[in-house]
């Protein structure tokens, strides 16, 4: 019986609830629309009756109307109400948690970080231009017999390179040899002035054949035999290869003439190019390592010894310049190589990744994640890209503040369309605000005629 009793009493409250509830929705599903927005203050559309601002399509927020009605859609339109996210704060966004989740928003701090950055170029091989020697004889001859012949040939430091006759050659060892002999015959002369010519004489002699290039044991050999030598022979003045040669047996050369130029490729350079913002991360002295595509997994250590001053206008790239030792022979000019540099790093940087950035192409915005689904979108200033992910923070953001790295674009998109909306809504705020200010008059309450008067007369 107790049992039939509940059972009843349930069932009962259930259809009391259902009747409600049914009986509460038919106003807003069926009459609402209908109502002007001053109908609907009482019923209270916006939290503490307040009046909707303006009312919008629920799928397309750009469609917005002052009154009720039906969207393109056909979906009723829905209020914005004053405090709501197009209200919350200047260009802050309000996002519920089920949207949050739903579209995926991620968030990341603001931290302070070492950033480093490695520069990649493609480097050429190049000669040393410091261990670069050029030949010339510094007398007018004529090549009588040649010992190397042909670029490519390797000398060594103090080979002999060709022979010159050359009559001004024979006649100052004549000379030389002259004066040898006036000097003998006046070293016992009373005269001083006589001793110190025939010294004179002898010593600017001498100092003519080692001006020109004539080697020392040579000129000692002279003066000990008194054989005046017809040619006068070249050495070379630096270990290397010849990559230059413009003499021919039997040719005639001048001072002015290049017969050789050696290089000494025991160091070589590397030339790269590096892209202008790049080279904030590049100092003197840094290591690099170069890789050469016909010695795969093998590299090679050198250091930055160069950065150019200036720019090249065509490619917008600045010289740079590597120095590696290349004893063992593998590195020859004109290959090409991939070059990495060891930017130096910038320590404890504020940086944020770089996926929180939004670039329009005149701001760089950041959305910043303020808590409790709210969202500001925030012009900043960028530094250094280390190239990894992570860019330096100079302005706009502070250390331990979340930024949205994922979803910012639908975030900002937002803002931007509620800020629009404000601009476009202020003038009509602005006139219905001192209407707003003060209470409305009553409205006159119509009543029935009395007529009971009538009936007493």
């Amino acid at each position: 019986m107790n049992l039939r009793r509940t059972l009843l009493t349930s069932i009962l409250v259930l259809v009391a609830l259902a009747a409600g509830w049914w009986g509460r929705g038919i106003l807003p599903g069926d009459q609402r629309a209908d109502l002007a927005p001053s109908d609907l203050a009482a019923d209270g559309p916006c939290p503490n009756g307040a009046a909707p601002l303006y009312w919008k399509a629920p799928m397309d927020p750009a469609y917005v109307r002052d009154a009720p009605g039906k969207s393109p859609m056909g979906m009723d339109l829905v209020p914005e109400c004053p405090g709501s996210s197009a209200q919350a704060s200047e260009g802050a966004v309000i996002v519920d948690a089920a949207t949050v989740q739903n579209i995926g928003v991620r968030t990341a701090p603001v931290e302070r970080r070492d950033l480093a950055r490695s520069v990649r170029a493609v480097g050429r091989v190049a000669y040393n231009e410091r261990r670069i020697s050029h030949i010339h004889t510094k007398v007018q001859g004529w090549v009588e017999k040649l010992f190397v012949d042909f670029v490519g040939q390797e000398v060594e430091r103090g080979q002999p390179l060709l022979e010159i006759y050359s009559p001004e050659l024979v006649a100052t060892q004549e000379e030389l040899l002259l004066a040898t002999r006036y000097r003998a015959a006046t070293e016992d002369s009373p005269f001083e002035d006589v001793r110190g010519g025939g010294n004179s004489l002898f010593a600017s002699t001498k100092q003519r054949l080692a001006l020109w290039d004539v080697p020392a044991r040579d000129i000692e050999r002279l003066l000990e035999t008194g054989n005046v030598k017809r040619t006068l022979t070249l050495y070379a003045p630096a270990s290397g290869v010849i990559t230059r040669l413009g003499v021919r047996s039997g040719m005639e050369v001048q001072p002015n003439s290049n017969l050789y130029t050696i290089a000494d490729l025991s160091r070589v350079w590397v030339i790269a190019d590096v892209y202008e913002f790049e080279l904030p991360w590049l100092a003197l002295g840094q290591l690099a390592t170069v890789e050469l595509s016909y010695l795969p997994g093998e590299t090679m250590q050198g250091e930055l010894t160069y950065i150019a001053p200036f720019l090249d206008p065509k490619t917008r790239t600045a010289e740079v310049r590597l120095e590696l030792d290349n004893r063992d022979g593998k590195l020859k000019p004109e290959m090409f190589g991939n070059v990495v540099i060891a930017g130096a790093p910038r320590p404890g940087v504020l940086a944020i990744p770089s996926d929180a950035v939004i670039r329009s192409g005149t701001r760089t915005v950041a959305v910043v994640s303020l808590g409790e689904g709210r969202f500001e979108p925030r012009d900043i200033e960028l530094g250094l890209d280390s190239g990894d992910g992570w860019l330096e923070v100079l302005s706009g953001l502070h250390e331990d503040e979340d930024v949205v790295v994922s979803s910012q674009f639908l975030i900002d998109s937002e803002s931007n369309l509620q800020e629009a909306r404000r601009k476009l809504l202020a003038p009509r705020e602005r006139m219905l605000t001192p209407h707003e200010s003060h209470s409305m008059p009553e409205a006159p309450t119509s009543r029935e005629p009395d007529h009971s008067a009538m009936g007493k007369e």
